[in-house]
């Protein structure tokens, strides 16, 4: 099952990753200590996850079938590297949670969150001024 989508938008096409929550937490791992060794992820999370070796290497293997991850051979040692980046997987995770909660489109959401999350009145202008910006781009 593929996980990795090409969307298609604009002039560019855009990579979006859809991580579950562990690969979400290696990824952050691998992002951080790049390039990194299975059991380096497995100690960096040993205080927020009991996860033996064994299934941190599965799951990191998984991924890499999955195009998230990719490995560099040295001798007996396996090198894991991103080949996503955060952003590919934000974009993912926003997409998903876009289309189960809000259809896939972005403005109900945003009306939800001024209408039932509140906003600062500090975040209210930033976001009448980015949406500003935006629009005088488009234009």
């Amino acid at each position: 099952m593929p996980t990795l989508k090409k969307k298609k938008k604009g002039r560019r096409k855009k990579l979006v990753a859809e991580l579950t929550e562990a690969e979400w937490e290696i990824m952050n791992v691998v992002w951080d200590k790049e390039p990194c060794a299975a059991g380096t992820v497995q100690e960096a999370l040993a205080k927020s996850r009991d996860w033996a070796y064994a299934t941190v290497k599965l799951t990191m293997d998984r991924m890499v079938k999955k195009g998230f991850l990719e490995i560099n051979k040295i001798r007996n040692l396996q090198l894991f590297r991103s080949c996503i980046t955060e952003v590919e997987a934000r974009r993912g995770e926003l997409r998903k949670m876009l289309t189960r909660a809000f259809g896939g489109t972005l403005t109900p959401m945003l009306k939800f969150l001024v209408e039932h999350e509140g906003l600062s009145k500090e975040e209210a202008a930033q976001l009448r001024q980015f949406v500003g910006k935006t629009g005088k781009n488009q234009g």
